[in-house]
């Protein structure tokens, strides 16, 4: 892999499970570049914005929802991650590879969550590489 890869994640959250201002302490622009997308509830993520994210040049797209038990829509989060899972399929059958897109259940509270997210994140594009759709 090209050791100048800067991988493009694009972050689409709940406004209960993420604080963009965790993301400050991070190397984001250094190591990698983030697209932040605010949501009322994570069930508001559509599969054509996920897809459109990947169209535009996302290497990684991450949808954090809240704990599940814990949406304040009662099921937000699980609708999520039936879709998520539907699109993960969908980008293998395509030749994009499904693990380039991540569902995490985290709090807006958890502050080193976000830390953990993006390492996991890098450390699967490492291995996978730049997105071939862009």
């Amino acid at each position: 892999m090209n050791i100048d890869f800067k991988p493009k994640i694009t972050i689409f959250h709940c406004i209960n499970a993420f604080n963009e201002a965790y993301l400050q302490p991070l190397d984001v622009g250094k190591k990698f570049e983030v697209k932040v997308v605010n949501l009322a509830c994570s069930s508001m993520v559509k599969d054509v914005f996920l897809l459109r994210a990947f169209e535009a040049g996302a290497d990684a797209v991450a949808v954090l929802v809240c704990p599940e038990g814990h949406c304040r829509y009662v099921e937000g989060n699980i609708r999520a991650k039936k879709r998520i899972g539907w699109l993960q399929n969908l980008l293998d059958e395509i030749g994009l590879n499904g693990k380039r897109l991540y569902l995490f259940n985290t709090s807006a509270k958890n502050k080193p969550a976000i830390k953990d997210i993006i390492k996991q994140i890098m450390s699967d594009m490492a291995k996978i590489g730049r997105n071939p759709a862009a």
